[in-house]
């Protein structure tokens, strides 16, 4: 196999996700043979160092021999046993294990595949709490304006991205939105914090005004990602939280992307010192392995679902939820987490990157560096409406895969980073952006 031969047999059978197939007539598929660490490797050699982690969901590495192990036993023990009427060690030991990390707190786990799946259970368990509670008229959503949550017909009611959703809007029952905290919308001279609260009050005079018919908020703590790594202060989450009690609204954490480490502490909501009413994980919690989510909730939520009466339970299901295999591999995820002290590692990442970072903080095009945890993001100022594309290419040429959102280029690496990792990661991105720049001069 060769990397044309991979790529003609792709595009005629495989249907890509969040792709407009007419555009790989002009833009190749990447074939991938092989991955190992931070590397991934083509059929012919090449080499592209995965500076996004594939998708945010890689934290230690492709073929990682700690949840290769892990799996390999797991195999030789039990593949699959549906989770309606029979549990599994495995996914007893990953919720246990989960609720530790909140003190007990958000004690309840209930699995899915994926994180929009994780964002419609936890829409869907905060409607039918207010249902079972005699609150049926509690049944709307409140999100941050360009909010991304999943791309489901439910996570598509507080998703506020056009691209998305304006394609199905007759099958969404959207939600309001609230102006998001994001640092850059900020006034001249106002600190994030400030902006934040700024915002917080926003969030308070819809809740004043609409909290009988809102079952929940949902917001994406510190970061939203996909809507341009939007960056904010842990302020607006501590309102948030103070809010939504005082009016009765539950509060929803879409983690997916930002839990797991990401934001430099292993739920991003502890930066804010609160737990939500529902905390979504998914992507980073099995290492980048298996499809996995999870719904974490505390003993209220709960107790409302527990009865004699069947229509008053939680009946969401599929059938491979909380498949042990995927559980095994978050289980070995966790293992890494607390053998190697990860999280205070990321710190001196964090900083050594940022130090790495001055000349290209420093280009004539990048605007709002910033930096959350192990996520980074910049803006570039440029008239081109092709960047994004043509950037990702020439990242390519230059040996990285990153994958701008519109304009903003970023940073989600694998937690095994290393410093010569890190120079190649700056330095490459310098050079690409300063060849793509010559290039749109020169045309």
């Amino acid at each position: 196999m060769n990397n044309a031969a991979l790529i003609e047999r792709s595009l005629h059978a495989v249907w890509h996700p969040c792709t407009q197939m007419k555009a790989h007539q002009s833009l190749p598929l990447v074939p991938i043979k092989s991955g190992k660490g931070i590397w991934l490797h083509d059929f012919e050699g090449r080499r592209y160092l995965d500076a996004i982690s594939s998708w945010w969901v890689n934290l230690f590495g492709h073929c990682n021999a700690s949840i290769n192990a892990a799996l390999r036993s797991q195999l030789d023990q039990l593949e699959h046993v549906m989770l309606a009427g029979f549990t599994h060690e495995p996914a007893v030991q990953l919720s246990e294990r989960l609720a530790a990390l909140t003190q007990g707190i958000l004690g309840h786990c209930f699995f899915a595949s994926d994180g929009a799946s994780a964002v419609e259970i936890a829409l869907k368990m905060s409607c039918h709490y207010w249902r079972n509670q005699g609150q049926a008229g509690k049944n709307r959503f409140v999100s941050l304006s360009g909010s991304y949550h999943g791309e489901t017909v439910g996570a598509l009611a507080v998703t506020d991205v056009p691209l998305f959703r304006a394609a199905y809007e007759p099958l969404v029952r959207a939600g309001a939105t609230v102006p998001s905290p994001d640092w850059r919308n900020a006034a001249a001279g106002e600190s994030a914090r400030d902006f934040a609260l700024r915002c917080a009050a926003v969030l308070e005079s819809h809740l004043a005004e609409h909290h009988r018919h809102i079952a929940a908020l949902i917001v994406e703590p510190l970061v939203q990602c996909a809507s341009g790594m939007a960056m904010y202060d842990a302020e607006y989450l501590r309102q948030a939280k103070m809010l939504c009690q005082r009016y009765g609204v539950h509060l929803i954490a879409d983690e997916i992307a930002v839990g797991c480490g990401r934001t430099g502490s292993f739920f991003a909501c502890e930066q804010a010192s609160m737990l939500p009413d529902f905390l979504c994980l998914s992507k980073g919690i099995s290492g980048g392995y298996l499809p996995l989510s999870v719904v974490m909730t505390h003993d209220d939520i709960y107790a409302a679902f527990y009865s004699d009466e069947v229509a008053r339970g939680f009946l969401h299901s599929h059938s491979y939820t909380g498949n042990p295999l995927a559980c095994r591999a978050a289980l070995a995820t966790l293992d890494l987490f607390e053998s190697g002290d990860v999280l205070e590692a990321n710190r001196g990442k964090t900083k050594r990157l940022n130090e790495l970072s001055t000349e290209l903080k420093a280009h004539p095009q990048v605007r709002h560096f910033r930096n959350t945890g192990m996520i980074w993001a910049f803006d570039v100022d440029t008239p081109d409406p092709q960047f994004s594309r043509r950037f990702y290419q020439k990242a390519l040429e230059h040996e990285l895969l990153l994958r701008p959102l519109g304009n903003t280029v970023y940073f989600m690496p694998p937690y095994i980073l290393e410093d010569a990792d890190m120079q190649f990661l700056v330095t490459r991105t310098l050079e690409a952006l300063t060849s793509l720049a010559s290039a749109t001069m020169a045309s």
